[in-house]
């Protein structure tokens, strides 16, 4: 009797352990091997968040299938004490993407040794003033506006670029770009100066010597051309055109550089502002103003290098109002052209004040 009893104390005892044992290597196994997440997802794990700020986040989009096995992970990787406390490392700051196939323990260690996502910084648009430059960057990533505006000008730092504050604009090249969410300024400038580079190649600074063109005085006049219009497939007849006027001496007399003048804040240039007293006014000032006037962007640029237009010298706005322009060798021809965009406007105008 005395046996039977201490056998089935032993054998108790032995299928506790056992079933205990199971559930650990089971649990480890879940925690280690199994997908534990219900979908992809996107977190940005702020500066000063702790590990129960990001359970929150994931909680709230309800993306962990067994919330157990994630805190388990955390414990583990020392993010976590018990089930609410910090643990002695910390998540790190970062923009980070949590996939179905990930488990528990890789994403306990990819916020504890940082293993961001990579994001898209999306420079597109008209990119014409500091300001508008660096809302772009610091909405797309964590810095704020005013570094990256101290940034753009710093002159030690953009030196380091073959760049100043007054050129910085022909630096930046609309365009997608991978950074880490948390990175500098120092490497959304690097990748610039490396688009840039890529794009004056041996035949592009061929291409602008034989214009008369160092490759910045290019850039410049590129900006201007991107200034002009939106429509990309003129912009080879309009640098055309600003190229002609600089072989032959006539002043550029492009309006975007007023309105550069002015920060841009006409709506209309009329004749007194282009007096205004400036060197990037080209109706005052023979050549190029002294710096781009916006980011240009590779269609302008390429338009520079690869002019189109024949003698062309003068240009108006269609009388279709279409975007597009039309193109003249001579004064009387460009004269024709700007009274009958004239009458169209003044026809449009009078049809939409009989409509009221």
């Amino acid at each position: 009797m005395k046996k039977h009893i201490i056998w089935t104390i032993v054998v108790t005892i032995s299928v506790v352990i056992g079933t205990v044992a199971g559930i650990f290597a089971w649990q480890m196994y879940y925690d280690r091997k199994m997908p534990n997440f219900h979908e992809r997802a996107e977190i940005y794990v702020y500066p000063n968040m702790n590990v129960a700020d990001v359970i929150e986040i994931l909680t709230e989009k309800n993306l962990v299938r067994k919330p157990g096995s994630l805190l388990r992970a955390l414990r583990k990787e020392n993010l976590l004490v018990g089930t609410d406390k910090a643990g002695s490392a910390s998540p790190k700051t970062g923009h980070y993407t949590i996939d179905p196939s990930n488990t528990s323990i890789y994403v306990a260690r990819m916020l504890k040794n940082g293993w961001q996502t990579p994001v898209n910084l999306v420079l597109s648009g008209s990119i014409r003033l500091r300001g508008t430059l660096a809302r772009k960057i610091s909405s797309q990533m964590l810095m704020d506006s005013l570094t990256v505006m101290n940034a753009l000008q710093d002159s030690a730092l953009l030196a380091g670029y073959g760049f100043t504050p007054e050129n910085v604009f022909g630096l930046f090249i609309p365009d997608t770009y991978q950074v880490y969410w948390t990175d500098s300024m120092d490497v959304v400038l690097d990748k610039q100066k490396a688009a840039f580079d890529s794009f004056w190649t041996d035949e592009n600074k061929q291409k602008a010597k034989a214009q008369g063109l160092t490759e910045m005085e290019a850039v410049t006049l590129a900006s201007i051309v991107r200034g002009e219009s939106n429509y990309v497939p003129e912009y080879p007849l309009i640098a055309g055109v600003y190229l002609n006027r600089l072989h032959v001496g006539m002043k550029l007399q492009a309006d975007p550089t007023v309105a550069f003048c002015f920060d841009y804040t006409l709506n209309r240039i009329l004749k007194k502002h282009t007096r205004v007293e400036s060197p990037y006014n080209t109706y005052m000032n023979f050549g190029l103003p002294p710096a781009p006037i916006c980011s240009p962007g590779r269609d302008a640029m390429n338009a520079v290098l690869n002019p189109k237009g024949g003698k062309d010298l003068y240009f108006c706005a269609s009388p279709d109002f279409n975007g597009s322009h039309l193109f003249a060798a001579t004064y009387s021809e460009h004269l024709k052209n700007a009274r009958a965009f004239q009458r169209a406007l003044t026809a449009k105008l009078a049809a939409k004040a009989a409509a009221q």
